[in-house]
C-alpha cells in the first residue's frame, strides 16, 4: 500500500511540475507582442486558405512530411481546427486551474473524437514542441543546470523515444487497432493511477481543510518535500554507485557538489523518451519526480534541465517518430496551442477566487473521466481483434459511455470555470491593480 502511495505522490508531483512549465510557458509567449503576432500570422493560412486549398497542400507535400498518401492526414479542415481549440482550450483550463496534468487529456480527447492513436500522440508531441519552441524560457531558467548532466539525460532521451516511436509504429503497421488498443492500454493505467490518487488525495485534504488554507493546486505544492524524503535512501543509494565517469552537479546547493554514474541518467532518460514516444506528454510530467525523488537532483536545477529536455525530446520524437511518417495533424496541433494558451490564462485567474479545496475535487473527476473513457473504449478494439468475444453493439455502448462521460465531465469543468471567470472580472480587476 505504501508503495501505491508513493507511485501516487510520485505521478502527480510530475503532473505538477509539467503544469507549472506550460503555465510559465503561456504567460511567456502571452506576454510577448512579437510572439501573438508570430502566432497569428502562423494561423492566417489555416483559416483563410486551409478550406480552399486543403487537396492541393496534401498532394504537394512529399510522402516523407506527411502528405495524403503517408498514413494519416496532415491537411486543413476548419472543422477539425475548431474542434482542435475546444480540446485544447479544454487542457488549458485544467492546467492553468488546477496546476496539474491538463496535457493527460489530450490524446483521450482526440481519440474520442475520431482520431488514431498514433496519430493523436504524435500531434499532441508536435503541438508541445510548437509550444516550447515559441514559449521557450530557457534564458530565464538554465542558469543552475549542469550541462554534462543534461547532455548525458538526452542521450538516454533519444534512445527512449527511438524506441517509443519504434513500438508505436510497430503495432500500427501490424493493426491499427491493436495500435489503439496498446495507447488505450497505457492511458488507461496511468490515467487509473493518478485519478484514484487525486481522489484519495481530495478526500483527505477535505479532512484537513480547516487545518490548511488551501490556495490552488498551481503553487508549488507540497513546499518541494520533493527533495527525495518520501523515498527514503534510495537516491542517497544510487549516488554511492561508482561506475564512471561520474557526472557531478548541484555545486551550488551542496559543498562540492554531488555525482551520480552516467548509467542512472541514461536509464532515466530512456524511461522519459519511451514515454513521450508512447504516450505523446513530451515525457515532462516524469523527468522532475525521477530527477527528484530517485536520482536527488536538486528542484533548482531539475527545473531547468526539464525545460531543456522537453524542448529536445519534444521535437526529436515528433519530427523524426512521427512527422517523417505522415502521423502528425498539423491543424489539430496549431488549434490545441491556441486553445491551451487561452485556456491556462483564463484557468490561472480563476484560482485567485476559487478554493483550492474545489479545484482538487475538480481535478480528480477531470482523470477518473479520461480513465474511464479509455478503459470504456478498450472492449471494443479487443472485439475487433478477436481477442474478446462481445458483441459490437455491446461494445458501442460502452465506448459511448465512455465518451459522454469524459466530455460531459470535460465541459462541466470548462462551463463552470469560464462561468465563474466571468462572474468574477470585476474582482480579478481589482486584485489585478492591487499587484
Amino acid at each position: 500500500m505504501n508503495i501505491l502511495r508513493q507511485f501516487g505522490e510520485f505521478m502527480m508531483m510530475g503532473a505538477r511540475a509539467h503544469a507549472r512549465w506550460e503555465i510559465d510557458v503561456s504567460n511567456t509567449i502571452w506576454r510577448s507582442r512579437t510572439r501573438m503576432i508570430i502566432l497569428g500570422l502562423l494561423t492566417i493560412p489555416i483559416l483563410l486558405g486551409g478550406i480552399a486549398f486543403a487537396d492541393q497542400i496534401g498532394s504537394a507535400l512529399p510522402d516523407v512530411l506527411g502528405g495524403k498518401k503517408a498514413y494519416s492526414p496532415a491537411f486543413y479542415s476548419i472543422g477539425i481546427f475548431l474542434v482542435s481549440i475546444f480540446i485544447g482550450l479544454g487542457a488549458g483550463l485544467i492546467t492553468g486551474c488546477i496546476g496539474a496534468g491538463g496535457g493527460f487529456v489530450i490524446a483521450p480527447a482526440l481519440m474520442s473524437a475520431g482520431i488514431k492513436g498514433i496519430l493523436a500522440v504524435g500531434t499532441d508531441l508536435f503541438h508541445i514542441f510548437a509550444k516550447a519552441i515559441m514559449g521557450s524560457v530557457m534564458h530565464r531558467k538554465l542558469g543552475n543546470v549542469s550541462v554534462p548532466l543534461a547532455v548525458t539525460f538526452l542521450i538516454g532521451a533519444v534512445i527512449g523515444a527511438t524506441l517509443g516511436g519504434l513500438i508505436n509504429r510497430f503495432f500500427y503497421e501490424i493493426n491499427p487497432v491493436l495500435s489503439d488498443a496498446f495507447i488505450t492500454t497505457i492511458y488507461s493505467v496511468i490515467l487509473g493511477f493518478l485519478g484514484a490518487y487525486a481522489m484519495i488525495d481530495f478526500l483527505k485534504a477535505r479532512k484537513v481543510s480547516s487545518e490548511r488554507d488551501f490556495q490552488g493546486a498551481g503553487e508549488e505544492h507540497a513546499d518541494e518535500r520533493a527533495e527525495g524524503s518520501e523515498m527514503g535512501n534510495l537516491s542517497a543509494k544510487l549516488q554511492s554507485v561508482n561506475i564512471p565517469p561520474m557526472i557531478k552537479f548541484d555545486y551550488d546547493f551542496t559543498p562540492g557538489g554531488r555525482k551520480i554514474s552516467w548509467v542512472f541518467l541514461v536509464i532515466s532518460g530512456v524511461i522519459v523518451g519511451m514515454a513521450a514516444g508512447i504516450m505523446g506528454v513530451g515525457g515532462g510530467f516524469l523527468t522532475f519526480p525521477i530527477f527528484v525523488y530517485v536520482l536527488g537532483v536538486s528542484s533548482m536545477t531539475t527545473v531547468g534541465t526539464d525545460i531543456f529536455q522537453i524542448v529536445f525530446t519534444a521535437g526529436y520524437a515528433s519530427i523524426t517518430q512521427y512527422a517523417v511518417y505522415g502521423f502528425i495533424f498539423y491543424t489539430l496541433a496549431m488549434g490545441m496551442l491556441l486553445g491551451s494558451l487561452l485556456g491556462i490564462q483564463i484557468g490561472a485567474m480563476v484560482t485567485m477566487v476559487v478554493k483550492g479545496i474545489t479545484i482538487r475535487g475538480f481535478y480528480a473527476m477531470a482523470v477518473l473521466a479520461g480513465f474511464v473513457n479509455r478503459i470504456f473504449a478498450l472492449p471494443g478494439k479487443l472485439a475487433d481483434m478477436e481477442v474478446l468475444a462481445i458483441s459490437k453493439k455491446t461494445a458501442g455502448i460502452l465506448e459511448s459511455i465512455g465518451v459522454y462521460a469524459f466530455f460531459i465531465v470535460i465541459a462541466g469543468f470548462g462551463i463552470w470555470v469560464i462561468g465563474t471567470f466571468l462572474r468574477n472580472i470585476a474582482v480579478l480587476k481589482g486584485k489585478e491593480a492591487k499587484s
